[in-house]
């Protein structure tokens, strides 16, 4: 198990029961020595997501128009799907997409 906490802002929040923030154990699977931002992901989807996955992700990535941090760093510079999440990293969306 890794704990992991899950940050949702810009709108994101509304997709997990409104939730800001959840501290999770996320376990990791099929012997992998190293959570993933995929795994993480998969198991927030699966385990605290309450309505609409479809503005969360789309196939195995989240929909364009979200924007992941790990630890406060843009997923995009850490690896972005196989970057490594360690015990008590914190993994952030946030929604870029405004109705106007």
């Amino acid at each position: 198990m890794v704990r992991v906490v899950f940050e949702f802002s810009g709108g994101m929040e509304l997709l997990f029961g409104n939730q800001k923030v959840v501290e999770a154990d996320v376990p990791q699977h099929n012997g992998e020595q190293q959570l993933t931002v995929a795994a993480a992901m998969a198991w927030a989807r699966d385990n605290l997501l309450t309505e609409r996955p479809e503005l969360f992700m789309k196939g195995s990535s989240v929909r364009p128009g979200v924007l992941v941090l790990l630890n406060d760093t843009d997923w995009e510079l850490c690896g972005e799907l196989e970057a490594a999440v360690a015990d008590g990293d914190r993994v952030t969306f946030i929604s870029t997409l405004h109705g106007g």
